[in-house]
């Protein structure tokens, strides 16, 4: 397994993290398999998206704030909304692995995203060669 050490500056925030996948696909030498991608915070997500255009990511980030809004939480943190949009999102994704890429749809990417932040995270990929 890899590790990818990624640092946020906002509260919420959508990273882009797929060269730093392919990188780790393609140095692994797997012709066919699968890519497990998994946050291992539980106040962070992992989502498949559109990558052209930044206002997706803007737009989910929102919609995300309209979803989860300000109210009382029992959970002393202060980040209760940050635990339910990891929820909501998801702590992983799987992507099929062929010629030492990741076949992905072409405006696709994989985003870290970030709900409790500034702050250093890590995401682990996993690849698991099927033949």
């Amino acid at each position: 397994m890899e590790e990818i050490e990624i640092s946020s500056d906002k509260r919420n925030q959508a990273i882009d993290i797929t060269s730093k996948i392919q990188q780790i696909v393609h140095d692994s030498e797997i012709e066919k398999g699968i890519c497990l991608i998994y946050c291992p915070h539980t106040t962070g997500a992992i989502t498949i998206n559109e990558g052209a255009d930044p206002a997706v990511q803007e737009d989910i980030l929102n919609a995300l704030e309209e979803i989860v809004p300000d109210i009382s939480f029992q959970h002393r943190e202060g980040n209760s909304d940050a635990h339910l949009k990891s929820s909501i999102v998801g702590p992983s994704e799987k992507v099929p692995i062929r010629n030492k890429s990741m076949k992905r749809g072409r405006w696709q990417k994989v985003f870290f995203c970030e709900f409790d932040g500034p702050r250093s995270r890590k995401v682990w990929v996993e690849t698991i060669n099927a033949e």
